[in-house]
C-alpha cells in the first residue's frame, strides 16, 4: 500500500481525501495534519511514501515545507495540492522538489493518478502545463515570464500576495529583511508592474495567454 499524507489547513479536505480512499486497493491515508510545522514530526514518527499538501499553510507555507522535507527525506514524494493557477506555481514548486501539482479544481480520478505516478518516481502535471512546457517559440505570453521566476521569488511572491511584510516574510523563509526587498524589486522588474498592489493582482489572477 501506498502510504499517504494529507497536509490542509481545511477539516473538510482531509476528510474529503480519507473517505476517497477509504476502500482503495493500493492507496492508504494514514494521517493528517493541518500545519506545515506539523509535518515534520508526523514523518519522524511514521513511514510515509507520498504527501499531499496545500501551499497555503499555517505557521509554515507548503513550498518552505517541501523545500525542508525534500532535504531531510528525500525518499518521500510530495504532491502539491491548491487551488493557486499551476500557470504561476507548477514550476517552481517541482522546482523545489514536488513530484507533481493538481489543482483543487480537478476530478479525483487525477489525485490518485498524480498519487501512483508520484510514488513510482515520475512526474505529474496537468496536460495543459505539459503541453505549454513544451511550447517553445519566441512569444512571451504571461505564463513564460512566471517560468524565468526562481523558485524563492515565487515565495516571496505567494507570501506578498497573503498579506505579509517583508519582515514577516524574513522570518518565515529564514532569510534577511533587505534580501526580502531584493527579491521584491526583481519580482517589479521581471512583472512590469510599480507597485504591490499590482504586484499582489498578478500573483493572484495570472491566466496562461
Amino acid at each position: 500500500m501506498i502510504k499517504v499524507l494529507v497536509v490542509d489547513s481545511h477539516p473538510i479536505i482531509r476528510t474529503g481525501l480519507e473517505l476517497l480512499f477509504k476502500e482503495h486497493s493500493e492507496i492508504e491515508v494514514i494521517g493528517t495534519v493541518g500545519s506545515g510545522v506539523e509535518i515534520f514530526e508526523f514523518v519522524r514518527r511514521h513511514q510515509v511514501d507520498v504527501i499531499i499538501s496545500e501551499i497555503d499553510l499555517p505557521e509554515l507555507n507548503g513550498i518552505t515545507a517541501l523545500r525542508a522535507i525534500k532535504k531531510e527525506h528525500s525518499n518521500i514524494n510530495i504532491i502539491m495540492f491548491s487551488y493557486h493557477p499551476e500557470e504561476i506555481y507548477a514550476i517552481s514548486t517541482i522546482k523545489a522538489g514536488a513530484s507533481g501539482y493538481v489543482s483543487k479544481t480537478e476530478s479525483t480520478d487525477i489525485i490518485e493518478k498524480a498519487i501512483l505516478m508520484a510514488h513510482k518516481g515520475e512526474l505529474y502535471l496537468s496536460e495543459k502545463m505539459s503541453k505549454h512546457l513544451k511550447y517553445d517559440d519566441t512569444k512571451k505570453s504571461k505564463s513564460r515570464i512566471y517560468k524565468r521566476l526562481s523558485t524563492r521569488e515565487v515565495e516571496v511572491l505567494k507570501l506578498l500576495s497573503s498579506g505579509k511584510k517583508n519582515k514577516e516574510i524574513a522570518l518565515e523563509l529564514d532569510i534577511n529583511e533587505k534580501t526580502v526587498s531584493t527579491y521584491k524589486a526583481r519580482l517589479f522588474k521581471k512583472l512590469n508592474v510599480t507597485n504591490l498592489i499590482d504586484l499582489v493582482n498578478q500573483g493572484k489572477h495570472m491566466e496562461i495567454t
